[in-house]
């Protein structure tokens, strides 16, 4: 008798049921014992998956969530979805949002490392300025002979909330105590600082940052760059 893959592989969607040799001929939903399990899975599409964070879900270590939901700030037309988990540490940063909606302020304040400038950190700005997100990024807000510095205690200054992007060249960067800490200093001081981990790891910005490593946010290793983008224009929209 073929075996179900199910206890090993999971049967997320139709197209992991219809490889699976034991299911593919209509037990998708059926009860399984193979390898000594005893349960009932419950699948259902993704519209149906949009629920109070009070429902629960998990994050998987492999990287996905046995439930996703939709926050009270989503708008009756948006479809993204987050795990439970990402509710819990977006809604502080979104109630400061609302506090400030009334300012007239950009919507985010994107921290990376000097050699993500062309690379990841364009990648992600192009991305939030592509869905109406207004972000103050130092390639086009420093302008020649501007200080740095001050141009960047302005931006931080008249931005809602701030992201910072961690990825090898921001780990290799934080020691140094150069510019990206004291942008990272002044975000960590309130509730309006999103870590994006990209390329890297918790683990490893916790050898280099632990309170930073402490504030939960999001990761590409779970979502695309395109997903997290989507992510933040829902948390940033008023």
């Amino acid at each position: 008798m073929a075996r179900c893959t199910a206890p090993v592989e999971g049967h997320r969607s139709s197209s992991a049921a219809a490889n699976c040799p034991a299911c593919r001929g209509g037990r998708f939903r059926g009860r399984y014992r193979n390898y000594g399990y005893d349960y009932e899975p419950s699948y259902s599409s993704p519209s149906s998956f949009s629920s109070s964070v009070n429902n629960g879900g998990s994050r998987s270590s492999g990287g996905g969530s046995s439930r996703s939901v939709r926050p009270r700030w989503s708008r009756s037309t948006s479809s993204v979805l987050y795990t439970p988990e990402e509710v819990r540490a977006l809604t502080p940063i979104r109630d400061s949002v609302e506090k400030q909606a009334s300012l007239d302020l950009r919507d985010v304040f994107l921290c990376h490392a000097w050699d993500d400038r062309q690379g990841p950190a364009k990648e992600l700005h192009d991305l939030l300025e592509s869905r109406g997100v207004k972000v103050w990024f130092s390639e086009k807000d420093v302008g020649l002979g501007v200080p740095l510095l001050r141009a960047i205690d302005k931006g931080l200054a008249n931005s809602r909330i701030g992201i910072v992007l961690v990825t090898p060249a921001l780990l290799r960067r934080l020691p140094t105590e150069g510019i990206a800490d004291k942008e990272l200093s002044a975000l960590l001081a309130g509730e309006r600082l999103i870590p994006i981990v990209h390329n890297t790891t918790y683990e490893a910005l916790r050898e280099v940052s632990p309170l930073l490593a402490s504030r939960s946010g999001l990761s590409t290793a779970e979502d695309s760059m395109t997903d997290v983008a989507a992510k933040l224009a829902d948390l940033v929209a008023i």
